[in-house]
Formats: structure tokens, sequence, C-alpha cells
């Protein structure tokens, strides 16, 4: 089996290349290749933000690829989804693609324009352990969200549960190149003002680290 592993920083697949029975790097810093338990698994590290995941994946994504993995952190909007929970994210969509007209946000639909703003993963069971996950719906910012006002507008919009940085680019892509994908991420905010202390970036790491490693044993 061979699986690619998309995140947009390293540290975010640290605790993860640590688990690899044999890593070897190539000449393109962003490019790790490991093997575990016979699997062949590639990771891409394409930066922050959509444009660079949407380039990244797309150049490496190929149909020697059985599954692709989006794995990383995100912030939550649901109070009740505590900080360390791992989530799959189903549907995503590009919160920001539209215009605004005074206190009204206009959908491409609305502006009677061509283009793609939501995105659902219609592959189905891939795994046990993916489909114990909480299925949640996501948003995918240029701007993570941190002003009350945004939030409440955000919120009315879109009803999302999750946010990032670079999901939808990920689904996006997988979607026009028909490989099947999954998006994996865990909590390690709440959305509100930027609140540090409120964080907890190393626990969500971990249990990101350990629901991956039990998804990847379960194949």
């Amino acid at each position: 089996m061979k699986i690619l592993v998309v995140a947009a920083t390293k540290y975010e697949i640290d605790l993860l290349l640590g688990q690899m029975e044999k890593r070897t790097s190539s000449d393109d810093a962003r490019f790790i290749r490991g093997v575990f338990k016979n699997m062949e698994i590639d990771f891409l590290i394409t930066g922050v933000g959509m444009v660079a995941t949407s380039y990244y994946s797309g150049k490496v994504l190929n149909e020697s690829y059985d599954i692709a993995f989006n794995i990383g952190i995100c912030g939550s909007f649901n109070s009740n989804l505590e900080i360390g929970t791992v989530v799959n994210v189903y549907e995503d969509c590009f919160s920001e693609l539209g215009a605004e007209d005074g206190d009204t946000f206009l959908s491409l639909d609305e502006l009677k324009l061509e283009g793609i703003t939501k995105i659902k993963n219609d592959f189905g069971a891939l795994n046990v352990e993916i489909e114990k996950l909480p299925k949640v719906n996501g948003i995918t910012v240029n701007t993570t969200h941190g002003n009350e006002k945004t939030i409440e507008h955000v919120t009315k919009r879109f009803h999302p549960i999750v946010e990032s940085m670079e999901g939808a680019a990920f689904m996006f892509a997988c979607e026009n190149e028909r490989i099947p994908y999954v998006q994996i991420r865990a909590v390690s905010n709440f959305v509100e003002r930027r609140n540090k202390e409120n964080w907890d970036i190393p626990m969500a790491l971990k249990n990101l680290n350990d629901t991956f490693i039990k998804i990847l044993e379960s194949f």
C-alpha cells in the first residue's frame, strides 16, 4: 500500500516521522519517504496556506497512491469539542471566496460566478479507525478568526465546527485527481479572541500521532 501524508509544517508530523521503521530524505526538503509495516508512506510538507497546499499537493498526487491524508491541527468553533479531540473533516469550504456588499457577504453563486467553494468527501468508509472519528464540517481561511464580530458572522453563514488554513485546498486537489483522501485534524484551540494560554498544541499533536498510527495499523 502506498500512502501520501500532506502537512503544512514539519512539526505537525515530527512525532509520526519518529515512528517510521525506515526514513529517507529526498533532494526536495519538502518530501520525506518512510516505511511502516510494509506500507510506503510519502510525507509532503507544503508550507502554510491554501495556495502552497494546492500547488505542492497537485504536483505529487498521482494514481500510484492508494490514499492521501491531510493531517494537522485546527481551531474549533464548538466548545463541546474538547481540545485534543481528533476529527475527520468530511466537508470543507473556502469561506472567504466571494464579495462584500456593505455588511452582506455574497457567495460565488449569488455573484453568478463559476467556481467551487464547498467540497464534500464522498469516498466512503476507508478504514475502521477512520470511521470511529467524529465527522465534522470545516472552513478553510487565509486569516484565522480572532475577532468576536467576524466569528459571529462566519458562524451564521457556514455553521462550521473547525477551521484550518489548508483543508479545502487539499481536498480540492484530491477530488480533481480522483485519489481517495481523508482530512484528519486535532483541535488545538477554540476559535475565540486570540489567547495562546488556552491552546494545547503538544496534546493535539500527540493525539493526532496516536490516532494516525492506529489508522495505519488497521489497513
